[in-house]
């Protein structure tokens, strides 16, 4: 059967209503005198009233659809997906939904693609300025101290005092040059695995900011495939990183549990709180991360007071199987 255009059945609508309204015209015992008697006039304005109200609650019922995909176009995310419309049924609406559905599905899936090969280039350029930052600068660095030291120790009292402080910045150079090595890309987490990473990191992000952290780690977490390692790592740093920038809090829960089917991290403090998250670039970037493994991330107040911010990551089968 070959459906109705929306041309047709705006044009049915109107028909019914002025239809009806001729109706109740030829039949109804009323005339119109010149000049027009109040009744009449009353009874005609009231007859125009019905006709007006029942042809907008028509087209409104018959346009509804459309109004809903103007909704969703104007607030649709691509970080966000799985957003449709239902598309049942034949006609001009429900194909133009279908097309918008099947668009949002090549768009999430672009999207999907674009992210994975921005954030693999980004890990990659991170590799290459860590291994230069600790093969030469670090390196260089280190035969300073070494030189200092040696200075200091054939120098006379009043030079080497000064040579000491020195030889203090230059390890304190040192240090930090380390330590952005270590969030750059984090050999730990290669090396030792997920729990140690995140030891790790919640340790050194204490020592620098003087935040309280609490670790809460399942006591047997599956293995995980090294991508799905990284972006835990990686939402954890950032959430951290916003903690210390923005909640203005005291302590800070990091938390690493198993599910079913899945990983939750779930990072909690105890500042202001959020009424709405911000979608800036670092939480935008968290989605991302979140996306390219199949996780999702969810940002809410924290029960009491604070912010919480959980990715939940799937496990595959193979890596379950294996654990």
């Amino acid at each position: 059967m070959q459906p109705v255009s929306l041309f047709w059945r705006i044009f049915a609508l109107n028909a019914v209503v002025l239809g009806t309204a001729t109706a109740l015209l030829l039949w109804a015992p009323v005339t119109v005198s010149v000049p027009v008697v109040l009744t009449e006039a009353v009874v005609l304005v009231a007859g125009l009233a019905v006709m007006l109200v029942a042809n907008a609650a028509l087209l409104r019922l018959g346009l509804a659809p459309l109004d809903r995909l103007t909704k969703l176009m104007t607030t649709v995310d691509l970080l966000r997906p799985g957003q449709r419309l239902p598309a049942s049924g034949g006609g001009e609406v429900a194909e133009v939904m279908r097309t918008f559905n099947a668009m949002l599905e090549r768009l999430e899936q672009e999207r999907a693609t674009s992210s994975a090969q921005a954030l693999l280039a980004q890990e990659a350029e991170r590799r290459r300025i860590a291994q230069e930052l600790h093969d030469e600068v670090g390196q260089t660095m280190t035969a300073i101290l070494l030189g200092l030291k040696r200075a200091a120790d054939d120098a006379p009292a009043p030079l080497r005092q000064e040579l000491h402080e020195v030889q203090e910045i230059t390890r304190e150079s040192l240090d930090e040059i380390r330590r952005l090595v270590r969030r750059l890309r984090p050999g730990v987490l290669d090396d030792l695995g997920l729990v140690s990473a995140l030891t790790s990191l919640t340790e050194d992000f204490a020592t620098h900011t003087g935040l309280q952290v609490t670790r809460r780690f399942d006591t047997e977490l599956p293995a995980l495939a090294p991508e799905t390692e990284l972006v835990v790592y990686r939402v954890a740093q950032e959430s951290l990183t916003n903690v210390a920038r923005h909640a203005n809090g005291r302590r800070v829960t990091l938390a690493l549990r198993h599910t079913d089917d899945s990983v939750v991290l779930t990072v909690t403090d105890d500042g202001s709180g959020i009424k709405a998250p911000r979608e800036g670039a670092g939480i935008r970037g968290m989605r991302e991360r979140a996306l390219l493994i199949g996780g999702s991330l969810e940002i809410t107040p924290a029960p009491r007071t604070g912010t919480r911010v959980q990715l939940t990551a799937p496990v595959s089968r193979k890596s379950s199987d294996h654990a």
